[in-house]
């Protein structure tokens, strides 16, 4: 099982805070670093404010050399298809090949009226993600010296050279989310190369997992090509004393987060993940909500990760 960091930077993050975390990730064997990406606290004053997800994965993807990196999720209310595929693909160029697009309809409204950012009722948001998801893997699959159209309800492109494309042969890596039982399975099926679920049961992952194999199978394609992933909050102490020290910090209670998080004592953790592994999740994204606690990364490192094969 592959072992990633994730990190929610509108809680109140820097870039340099995010840059120690990436570092850490890095150098603790890690295999990737991600963030969220939205412009709103959803707690606590968020100082000293929001950091835009690409602008930060591009800075660091000169600043690090190993780790993938990429967003849980880009939200699609916040940009044109068209420039993020531009800039998407330039953050990959950055990195060497290295980024990974995380993409969803965008849920939350308040940032929305915050930042001034239309945010249109539930169908037509999903309407528009999967015209986004069209134009960008379209944008990338086309040949060099070709020119890409697209003619949707939201987005119209005419003539577009779809330029520049990623460093990986293929384009972007991207993931779909979420737990909608009939167009999220449908929309990872046709686009995703990765289909996550975000905080949820063992049992639910299994269940959700499902639902997206059979929509490969319908759609003609083998659901083994996409990589199976979960997303659960990290709260790992060596002992009770650390275990609650470090579930105080972020403000949650050490019973809650060991029923629905990786939480516990190292040996613990293993045994959650275990559940993960076997319903199905190859691949699990730690949120890591304290960022200044890089010691939680280095335990992680050093009992847990080691223990899962």
């Amino acid at each position: 099982m592959q072992l990633r960091i994730f990190t929610e930077p509108q809680m109140g993050a820097t870039y340099d805070d995010l840059l120690a975390v990436a570092r850490r990730t890095e150098e603790t064997g890690f295999d990737a670093f991600f963030r969220s990406d939205h412009y709103l606290t959803m707690g606590g004053d968020g100082l000293p404010g929001p950091t835009d997800a690409w602008v930060t994965l591009a800075g660091l993807a000169r600043e690090t050399s190993r780790i993938r990196l990429g967003t849980l999720m880009t939200a699609a209310t916040f940009r044109l298809p068209g420039p993020l595929a531009i800039s998407v693909a330039q953050v990959d160029q950055m990195s060497g090949g290295r980024v990974e697009l995380g993409i969803g309809s965008g849920w939350f409204a308040e940032e929305h009226s915050a930042y001034g950012i239309p945010f249109p009722e539930l169908g037509e948001r999903f309407d528009r993600y999967e015209e986004q998801l069209a134009v960008i893997s379209g944008l990338w699959g086309t040949p060099v010296g070709e020119t890409f159209d697209f003619a949707g309800d939201h987005y119209q492109l005419t003539g577009s050279p779809a330029l520049p494309k990623p460093v990986q042969p293929g384009g972007v890596p991207i993931l779909v989310g979420g737990n909608g039982k009939r167009r999220t399975p449908r929309l990872a099926a046709r686009y995703a190369a990765e289909f996550n679920v975000p905080f949820a049961s063992a049992e639910d992952n299994a269940r959700l997992f499902a639902g997206v194999r059979d929509a490969c199978t319908e759609a003609g394609r083998d659901p083994g090509e996409l990589v199976y992933s979960s997303a659960l909050v990290l709260c790992v102490g060596r002992d009770e004393a650390e275990l609650a020290r470090r579930a105080a910090a972020i403000g949650r209670d050490v019973d809650e987060l060991r029923a629905h998080g990786v939480a516990g004592t190292p040996a613990e953790a293993v045994d959650t993940l275990g559940r993960y592994a076997e319903a199905g999740a190859s691949r699990v994204y730690l949120q890591v909500l304290d960022l200044a606690d890089l010691d939680h990364l280095d335990l992680v490192a050093a009992e847990v990760a080691p223990q899962l094969g």
